[in-house]
């Protein structure tokens, strides 16, 4: 378990590490105010009207960096922060949430992948790892057999969320590089708007990816544990 623990703690450092310098940015290109004069719920509507989406609706929801698209009610949903206020760092997530919405519009297949994983990651990912730790105090108990199935079991809970990290990085990864896109081409920012933009997005999607590598790492060590016990 010590070596978990240390896995975690690496994980967890490399997160804030992350986490931090995302907040610093975004904190910096707020103050790169956009020459459109622009808010942010102005420009995701215009990225939609822009696209041909006319069924999706942008509001505004509470918290620091809650923006998200819920597809099941066509809605994209700006931060307080990002809604009203107009810079490069609220065009960036503005764009970037309706990325998705355009994602969704289009039948992306990662985002339909994605969304088919939902259901069954909202229920597992929670419990996985203590199936996992479960099956193998029982296997410790009463020997190898039943308790390691359910290990297994766990370790099989543990890969779908572990495939859904996955699933999410090219997700994520378009949502940026339509955001961007359109940004560009429609002339929305200046070239310094458009840099801020830019960093900002990178940085976002770098949380995604170490949740991914930090998914994948503590698979492998609980797999390494089960397994490696039937030697």
């Amino acid at each position: 378990m010590i070596g978990y623990y240390i896995l975690i703690g690496a994980i967890t450092l490399v997160s804030w590490l992350v986490s931090s310098t995302l907040k610093r940015k975004f904190k910096k290109y707020s103050q790169v105010q956009l020459r459109n004069g622009m808010s942010g719920a102005e420009i995701a509507e215009k990225m939609l009207a822009d696209h041909g989406i006319n069924d999706v609706e942008v509001i505004s929801t509470p918290g620091q960096l809650t923006d998200h698209y819920n597809p099941k009610n066509k809605t994209v949903n700006l931060s307080e922060s990002v809604y009203n206020q107009r810079n490069a760092a609220a065009a960036a997530v503005a764009a970037h949430e309706c990325g998705h919405a355009v994602q969704h519009a289009q039948a992306y297949e990662w985002l339909k992948m994605r969304s088919a994983l939902v259901p069954v990651v909202s229920v597992t990912s929670g419990m996985s790892q203590w199936v996992v730790i479960g099956g193998l105090m029982l296997g410790a108990a009463a020997g190898l057999g039943f308790g390691y199935y359910v290990a297994v079991a766990g370790l099989v809970m543990m890969g779908f969320a572990t495939l859904f990290s996955f699933i999410t990085l090219p997700v994520e990864y378009d949502a940026s590089n339509r955001a961007l896109a359109w940004l560009k081409n429609k002339n929305m920012v200046s070239q310094q708007e458009y840099a801020g933009s830019e960093d900002a997005l990178k940085w976002a999607a770098r949380t995604y990816l170490v949740a991914a590598l930090g998914a994948l790492a503590s698979l492998v060590y609980w797999a390494l544990q089960v397994f490696g016990g039937r030697d």
